[in-house]
């Protein structure tokens, strides 16, 4: 039987010990949550007299992990979207992934993180900044913590959307409960907390990151589509007497291009902008699922050995 909070929350981390670390984070922090709350309700029983009454309601540590493994199955069943049928020949293995809604998921998410990026790049640089400027000021502690706990908010957000796009298993609550913490006690455990600044390096790099993501996103599937949708531009243009292509260079370029913009060009860039386009689906999949890894290792307690 644990004698006080910190044992019990040893006991149910080890009881949860292969869990995926965002359940594990969820789990520690409602049960923290749950015994101060206890503890602060009957301010004249110990610690180890308050755990004798509540594990019995609230559980063990063996049971309550045992009710998160569970509670975790089924939640997971009931959000995982369809998958798509499984292809046996490399062609439907390489078709199919237009099937999977993982892949419009990272898509679309590769074009939002540029917003994103400008903004969590700006919040941090803007929030450092004053947090060391106000510091030899009255207010510079309390504008500090306030950040910090903006920048952890900020953090669930992020593991929202990266859940809801990215189909990687986020926190839904925050590292630590800070209930029954001073102010002294909450900006130190927030300072010390290699999380807060894992986050805070997370949230400088989406900037660069966004921009990678929505140019390669845009370039290549603007390319893609211009190439594929090629016959039906030609037979748009002819149609209303405009010609698909004209040339003035040389003999030899204006045969290329006569080539090109002819019906067997056309198809063939047609071709091409249809193998590009679903490689780029392949890529942006992959993308998203590496950066949905990134996510969870700086923004997860637990995910990077801690």
């Amino acid at each position: 039987m644990p004698r006080t909070i910190a044992e019990y929350l040893e006991q149910l981390r080890a009881a949860l010990r292969g869990a995926d670390p965002a359940l594990i984070q969820d789990a520690l922090y409602d049960a923290e949550e749950h015994l101060r709350a206890e503890l602060a309700e009957q301010p004249g029983r110990s610690e180890a007299e308050m755990l004798a009454k509540v594990v019995g309601s609230y559980g063990a540590p063996e049971e309550v992990a045992e009710l998160y493994r569970d509670q975790e199955i089924k939640i997971q069943r009931a959000l995982r979207p369809p998958r798509p049928p499984k292809q046996a020949s490399w062609v439907g293995k390489f078709f199919g992934v237009a099937a999977d809604p993982h892949t419009y998921g990272a898509l679309f998410y590769m074009v939002l993180s540029l917003a994103t990026g400008i903004f969590y790049f700006t919040w941090v640089v803007t929030g450092i900044s004053l947090s060391f400027g106000l510091l030899v000021l009255i207010i510079g502690l309390p504008f500090a913590m306030l950040f910090l706990g903006s920048v952890r908010v900020l953090s669930l957000v992020e593991g929202r959307i990266v859940e809801t796009m990215l189909g990687v298993r986020m926190p839904r609550r925050p590292v630590f409960s800070t209930r029954g913490m001073s102010f002294w006690q909450r900006m130190g455990t927030m300072v010390r907390d290699p999380r807060t600044w894992g986050t805070v390096f997370y949230m400088f790099m989406m900037l660069p990151l966004g921009i990678a993501y929505f140019t390669i996103a845009v370039t290549f599937l603007a390319t893609s589509l211009a190439l594929a949708l090629a016959p039906i531009a030609k037979a748009v243009l002819e149609s209303m007497g405009v010609p698909y292509s004209t040339c003035d260079g040389p003999s030899w370029i204006c045969d290329w291009v006569t080539w090109l913009g002819g019906w067997p060009g056309t198809i063939c860039a047609s071709l091409i902008g249809i193998v590009m386009l679903f490689t780029t689906l392949h890529m942006v999949r992959g993308l998203g699922h590496l950066h949905g890894q990134i996510a969870k290792h700086l923004l997860v307690a637990g995910s990077a050995g801690e």
